[in-house]
């Protein structure tokens, strides 16, 4: 049986592949986001916020599998997936609030408008290749989910008493939308998922790249 490996410490990921009857390993990974994104910049120039979380996204990947756990490291099933998200706004990309001063000026400027959630996905195939007497394609695709997402006009107190419980504080965007920050959250268009931090319907397509269908990787018990 294959089996997925999350290099993300988001529980909301972790919920959202649980949800869908997926029970994922999790191993976080190391990797050092501002050095990476300076690097892509050196490289290729200004990024376009759907391009730096893929960026992002592979990085960890990447990472994770070059320091895979020891009770991991001779696997034969694995699936490795990496996420990041970042909100664009007024052409500024943001991602976790470094306080909470910093969260509520972020309301301020968000309430009653409009952003995009950019989310990036990126899944490599660790599985032994044919030659090697197993099924994997060597394969590493990625892709990003993009949804627009429609803030509710909040009053002071309500930031204030949103930024105090510190949820805020841990989310790229500064918000959720399934959980405290729910209601603040008129419409979105685009993938609800995405905006949790992880596209179950994109996960389903960049799995398909690798000859795996999504049921394959649900819970038998």
């Amino acid at each position: 049986m294959t089996r997925l490996l999350l290099a993300s410490a988001s529980p909301a990921r972790l919920q959202t592949l649980a949800a869908a009857g997926i029970d994922a390993l999790v191993h976080v990974s190391g990797v050092d986001e501002d050095a990476v994104l300076a690097q892509a910049r050196a490289r290729f120039g200004e990024l376009e916020p759907a391009d730096a979380v893929l960026v992002l996204a592979r990085a960890k990947v990447e990472d994770v599998a070059e320091h895979l756990p020891e009770a991991l490291a001779d696997a034969d099933d694995l699936l490795l997936l990496g996420c990041d998200s970042m909100l664009e706004i007024d052409d500024e990309v943001l991602g976790k609030p470094r306080d909470a001063d910093e969260a509520a000026a972020r309301w301020r400027t968000m309430r009653g408008r409009t952003a995009v959630l950019h989310t990036g996905h990126w899944l490599l195939d660790e599985r032994p290749l044919p030659a090697e007497g197993g099924v994997g394609t060597g394969g590493t695709h990625g892709a990003t989910s993009s949804t627009v997402v429609h803030f509710a006009d909040l009053g002071d107190d309500e930031i204030a008493a949103y930024v105090a419980t510190g949820e805020p504080l841990a989310v790229a965007g500064a918000f959720t939308i399934d959980g405290l920050g729910g209601p603040f959250v008129e419409a979105i268009e685009g993938d609800h998922h995405g905006v949790v931090g992880l596209s179950l319907p994109l996960l389903r397509a960049l799995l398909g790249e690798v000859g795996v269908r999504v049921h394959e990787l649900w819970r038998t018990a």
